[in-house]
């Protein structure tokens, strides 16, 4: 198995971690602990549990970290749902963010079923 940092999706996934940080600092002062926290947190995870898995001996235990980052992408795309509703940080910015962890959890998914194939061919 290649490293976490040979992945496309991890590669991806820190780009957009980064972003998050870069676009949530013009956020309300008073978000900082709240959904900034949070944004920040879920971004972090979607990275984190791609490595993880990458770590582990086996492609089940692989899978079960993908799901996880597929559920923090999830939770990411909602944060930037309801920071657009509530009008906090540029919306066109937000827009991207939004597509960019869409676009990240198009590459997990497609990864989950890379692996799977190759469990059944196996």
């Amino acid at each position: 198995m290649k490293s976490h940092k040979d992945l496309d999706v991890w590669k991806e996934a820190i780009e957009l971690a980064k972003t998050v940080y870069l676009v949530t600092q013009d956020y309300p002062k008073e978000e900082m602990f709240g959904l900034v926290s949070q944004m920040r947190r879920a971004a972090v995870s979607i990275a984190s549990n791609i490595a993880e898995g990458a770590a582990r001996q086996g492609n089940k235990e692989f899978l079960q970290f993908l799901y996880i980052a597929i559920g923090s992408a999830s939770e990411l795309d909602t944060q930037i749902e309801i920071s657009k509703t509530a009008s906090m940080g540029d919306k066109e910015k937000l827009s991207e963010v939004q597509e960019s962890v869409n676009r990240v959890a198009r590459m997990i998914q497609g990864l989950i079923r890379s692996i799977k194939q190759k469990q059944d061919s196996s």
